[in-house]
């Protein structure tokens, strides 16, 4: 469905309005990369409304309509890396992915004892048309990719492998984790 997911009341409109979804990914999400001094409040709120403020809308609905129903499920919330760090550049984006890990946990504990399992994917820089502007900058892959112990940046298909498996009984044992797809880069 095409859906404005910074708007609860169309989240909560469309998700109440559908048989529940037992798998949910949260994988809308932006970045503004610039200096602290630099970000001004309207960059700070697009990025907190659409990083953090949309998955809850989006996770407060699908877990409505789950324990409503008395359904099991799984949410997979794609955070980044970046929740576990920090970097030059981008302290937005960083708040934003640490405030997923905090709401992930969170979430794994009060919605666990009904069966319905939260977990995140941490990917390091993915090349993406998302990324795409950020690595025509000089000098920027070969920083990104002194920081990653596999010495370059993933691929899409190496993320959706990840949500796949957090998305199934595979990992039935597994809430409130987050699955580091960074090719070691939080190792150091």
């Amino acid at each position: 469905m095409v859906l404005d997911v910074t708007n609860s009341r169309l989240v909560s409109e469309a998700v109440a309005a559908r048989q529940p979804f037992d798998i949910l990914v949260n994988s809308a999400g932006m970045n503004r990369p610039m200096k602290l001094v630099d970000v001004t409040d309207e960059d700070l709120d697009a990025v907190m409304a659409l990083n953090v403020k949309a998955a809850f809308y989006v996770s407060r609905a699908v877990a409505r309509k789950l324990l409503e129903c008395g359904k099991r499920g799984a949410f997979v919330n794609v955070s980044s890396q970046m929740g576990h760090v920090g970097s030059p550049g981008r302290t937005v984006y960083c708040a934003t992915k640490h405030a997923i890990e905090g709401m992930t946990k969170a979430l794994a504990w009060e919605l666990g004892p009904h069966c319905i399992r939260v977990n995140t994917v941490c990917p390091t820089f993915i090349e993406t048309a998302f990324t795409a502007d950020m690595f025509k900058e000089p000098g920027f892959r070969d920083w990104v990719t002194s920081k990653i112990a596999l010495g370059r940046v993933g691929r899409v298909e190496e993320v959706m492998g990840a949500i796949v498996f957090l998305a199934s009984d595979a990992s039935s044992l597994m809430t409130g984790s987050a699955l580091m797809l960074d090719g070691g880069w939080t190792a150091a």
